[in-house]
């Protein structure tokens, strides 16, 4: 609206000068500026003050589906397309998802398990289907390598690591972590600690004697993709697509800092706020909550 870029910008332009140039008459839009705001444009200017609150806070990752989300858990009744509507006017637009890099390599000797999941990553329960990854942040200092687990019921990360080197040990020290967090002494006794899949690419680091023993010890099922499918592994590379552009959008000065910052995002947002579609856009720790809730296992 011509009133309204001219209010807006009366502090960068003379308004004598954009009514001319908009071929609109001074008096005209003076007579615009008194008029009482309707109640639908007052409704407009505080959910969109509400709106660049929620983007802010989200790590300005979210896009119209989880900002109405996070609107109707406020307690409004609004539409997504009415949330689209007001980012686009305010040009609230969020970060675009980047390509995923494989770094895998499989060209190596080491044993490899079938592929046990077949690019099926639905399970109705927590603890039996886990599925784990390598990728690479770019610090000043050099590449920061980041190795993560995630139970794929909750898409939650539930063990990582980081390495200045891509060796065993990396792969190791997260599903150790995956281990220690989920399968306490209690669980270990129970048959469905037995029964959990562990699926991975063909790289090297998940193939090695000390990766096979820590599955080994915890009952844990190897499965592996096909070589070069990276369709097979989607849901791990999706979060590296996610982490990429919500955080590591661009180089850290030092891998420290890079840790710093990716453990921030994990805990204090991924895992604890952000908003999955897959889990009807609840984060990945009220997902299993709600699961845990519930005494037939179901969500509620």
């Amino acid at each position: 609206m011509r009133y309204r870029f001219i209010k807006e910008h009366k502090d960068k332009w003379p308004v004598k000068l954009m009514t001319k140039v908009l071929s609109v008459s001074r008096s005209s839009y003076y007579a615009w500026l008194k008029r009482k705001p309707s109640k639908r444009q007052i409704e407009n200017e505080e959910l969109t003050l509400k709106i660049k609150h929620y983007f802010k806070l989200n790590r300005k990752a979210y896009g119209s589906p989880r900002i109405c989300e996070d609107l109707r858990g406020d307690g409004y009744l609004i539409g997504e397309n009415r949330v689209a509507r007001l980012m686009r006017k305010a040009g609230i637009r969020a970060k675009s998802k980047r390509k995923y890099k494989i770094t895998t390599n499989s060209n190596h000797k080491r044993p490899k398990a079938a592929n046990l999941l077949k690019q099926d990553f639905n399970t109705k329960e927590s603890n039996k289907l886990w599925a784990a990854d390598i990728s690479y942040i770019a610090t000043d200092e050099g590449w920061l390598y980041l190795a993560v687990v995630l139970d794929l019921f909750s898409r939650k990360v539930i063990g990582w690591s980081f390495s200045n080197r891509l060796k065993d040990d990396i792969t190791v020290a997260a599903l150790e972590m995956a281990a220690k967090q989920r399968l306490n002494k209690e669980n270990k006794k129970t048959k469905a600690a037995a029964e959990i899949i562990c699926h991975t690419d063909q790289g090297s680091q998940y193939a090695s004697s000390s990766y096979l023993s820590i599955l080994k010890k915890n009952n844990l099922i190897a499965s592996m993709s096909a070589k070069g499918n990276c369709y097979d592994n989607a849901v791990v590379e999706s979060f590296f697509a996610t982490l990429k552009t919500e955080e590591a959008d661009k180089p850290y000065r030092t891998r420290k800092a890079a840790q710093t910052a990716i453990f921030d995002y994990i805990e204090s947002f991924y895992n604890s706020r952000r908003r999955h579609s897959s889990l009807n856009y609840l984060s990945p720790d009220e997902y299993e909550r709600r699961y845990n809730q519930t005494s037939k296992g179901g969500l509620a």
